[in-house]
């Protein structure tokens, strides 16, 4: 059996009017795997998504599901479902039966759709709300309805199309860690699609970041965030100081006047290159001349840390995120370790 219960071999989608949304993607996604594509709008994350579903066809290139080529199986046959960001619940219809639909359309028995219905239900800890109104339900509830209709059938594969987004913050973040839960429970595989980062970060296994039809990086949260490819990776996935540097030789870069030591090496000697570097890997300490300095220009709570923005002396402006608080107009130096700083090729 493949390895991977989706694979997208060099897809392309163009439309009549030229405009390309994919430009040869190539991406899999493995058994028991949750994935999230994550890119702004109109990086074609949704498109790979419904060319997944088959409610589009791809210009070129193929779809395989488990090992077998799709592209020519309509979405009814293909053994996955879809959770829009709309819900799409049947008004007219209780909880019950919205469920039940896809089970009552394959002419499923009453005593097994009852019995695939409560387990769904229990599965979202919904359970006793077979007979309420879809209507009176909350966002979050609907949403949890609109998953156990798709599970219920018994899917390989889940995909997800920023079902979140109507949702307040609050009941967002409790979604994020209920869908992940569920996701393991299942043991299946979610292919989710999202704009936010945080949402993307808290659930995923494996992220794929996306920009104009292009996968630009794929791979775990934490190498996505500690090890971003390119700078728009890097400004895509958290907040990032991102200045011109030179890397003298391996593990010796220069940047705002200063050469300092990181853990990058392969470069060519004295390439112009991106350094990298996060808002919460800055140590604020005090001025001296083996330290980058700066003013720090405004500071604002932020809850857990506090957010500064800093004049540097080079021209440049720094973020720096820091429990300890400097004060607005302080002169202070930026200490960043060498496992802190981040070497990439030039955009």
């Amino acid at each position: 059996m493949d390895d991977h219960i989706i694979r997208l071999e060099n897809v392309t989608k163009t439309y009549e009017d030229g405009f390309t949304v994919l430009d040869n993607l190539n991406l899999s996604v493995k058994h028991n795997e949750f994935l999230t594509l994550l890119g702004p709008s109109g990086c074609g994350k949704t498109t790979t998504l419904r060319i997944i579903a088959g409610f589009q066809n791809a210009t070129s290139g193929n779809v395989y599901f488990e090992g077998k080529r799709i592209n020519d199986i309509p979405p009814h046959k293909r053994n996955l479902n879809t959770v829009f960001q709309s819900y799409a619940l049947f008004t007219h219809m209780n909880v019950f039966d919205n469920i039940a639909f896809g089970l009552k359309i394959k002419g499923v028995g009453k005593s097994e759709i009852k019995a695939r219905v409560t387990d769904a239900l229990k599965m979202v800890n919904l359970s006793g709300y077979e007979n309420r109104d879809v209507g009176a339900l909350s966002g979050g509830q609907q949403q949890r309805i609109a998953i156990a209709r798709a599970v219920v059938n018994e899917p390989a594969l889940l995909l997800l199309d920023e079902p979140l987004g109507a949702l307040d913050l609050k009941m967002r973040q409790s979604m994020q860690l209920e869908l992940k839960a569920m996701q393991k429970r299942l043991g299946i595989s979610f292919v989710y699609v999202t704009h936010d980062q945080e949402e993307a970060l808290t659930m995923s296994d494996n992220i794929a970041v996306m920009k104009d039809g292009i996968v630009q990086q794929y791979g775990s949260p934490v190498d996505i965030y500690n090890e971003p490819k390119n700078a728009f990776v890097a400004k895509f996935i958290g907040e990032s100081n991102i200045v011109d540097g030179i890397m003298h030789n391996d593990f010796d870069v220069e940047y705002c006047g200063h050469r300092f030591k990181c853990v990058d090496g392969g470069f060519d000697k004295d390439e112009a290159v991106d350094v990298v570097i996060r808002p919460e890997d800055i140590e604020v300490c005090q001025p001296s001349s083996d330290v980058i300095c700066g003013k720090v220009r405004t500071a604002i709570f932020k809850g857990v840390h506090y957010e500064m923005i800093v004049d540097g002396e080079c021209g440049n402006t720094w973020l720096i995120h820091s429990t300890v608080l400097s004060p607005e107009g302080s002169n202070i130096g930026m200490k960043v370790l060498p496992d802190n700083i981040h070497i990439m090729k030039k955009s």
